[in-house]
């Protein structure tokens, strides 16, 4: 790889950064990314670096080993992962975030997304509700926390509670304990969680505590994770387009490899409303 990178300046070594290992839709983006640079004849230096900003040591790291291009998913609006790469000539890409100043992105179209399960909820006659949401200063979880809240008010309607399921299951669990100590009156009759993980934890922990969902409470997630389809969540989600997402980002990547001065470039595709139990219907 040190000859071919001499010869050619070109390692044909990408880096991933990925977001934490706590949440399964970053393992699902490993599994379609690595399967996507196979068949391309890319090889990955694959880095985790959790949720919070992408620290500066990542980002010496895929400097120090000549990476040709780099994949995104895990920084926060305050990362200065873009600009340090923009510095050095290394082409990035964010996939499942949209950098605040610098570097290209591939996402999912949160805002749709948001509005969509919004609108599901209303439209089967839900009227108090709550939010499960993110500790990290992330633009996913603030586009679709902003729009399922700006389709509420456009609805004449108000977020109840609001709770921080931390980004992981137990978090989500969490929340769902603080919502089983509520009164009835008080309860919110449906819950929007912005993640699947954290959604499948609160459905067991209402569940295991007695309250019925739809019935007394729906909840719907994010993601389209493959575990939010099993019988015991039969979870209402918005399902991340990942396979084209990590498509358009690599392509993204080699045309700024060969032509690094192109401007930057921000990719939104519209994701697939699921409908399944947990929302309940009319």
């Amino acid at each position: 790889m040190l000859a071919r990178t001499l010869s050619s300046g070109r390692s044909g070594l990408y880096g991933l950064v990925l977001g934490p290992s706590t949440n399964p839709f970053y393992t699902e983006l490993l599994h379609e990314a690595t399967r996507q640079a196979e068949a391309l004849g890319y090889r990955f230096l694959v880095i985790h670096a959790g949720s919070g900003p992408v620290e500066e040591r990542t980002t010496e790291a895929l400097l120090q080993y000549q990476v040709d291009g780099c994949l995104v998913s895990s920084a926060i609006q305050s990362s200065r992962v873009a600009e340090v790469c923009e510095k050095n000539t290394v082409p990035l890409v964010m996939v499942n975030r949209v950098a605040l100043q610098h570097g290209c992105a591939v996402t999912c179209d949160n805002f749709s997304g948001g509005r969509d399960l919004a609108r599901l909820l209303i439209d089967n006659g839900r009227e108090k509700f709550a939010i499960v949401t993110t500790s990290s200063h992330s633009s996913t979880a603030q586009e679709r926390e902003n729009a399922f809240t700006g389709e509420l008010a456009q609805a004449g309607l108000k977020l109840k509670h609001r709770y921080d399921g931390k980004s992981h299951y137990y978090g989500g669990y969490e929340a769902g304990l603080e919502l089983v100590k509520l009164s009835k009156s008080r309860r919110p009759d449906a819950v929007f969680a912005l993640s699947d993980i954290m959604a499948m934890g609160l459905l067991d922990a209402l569940r295991l505590h007695g309250i019925k969902v739809p019935d007394d409470i729906a909840v719907v997630g994010f993601d389209g994770l493959p575990s939010s389809a099993r019988p015991i969540y039969d979870l209402t989600t918005i399902e991340q387009p990942l396979s084209v997402m990590i498509e358009r980002a690599f392509a993204m990547l080699a045309s700024r490899v060969e032509s690094p001065h192109l401007p930057d470039e921000t990719v939104s595709l519209r994701g697939k409303l699921i409908i399944r139990s947990s929302s309940g219907s009319r």
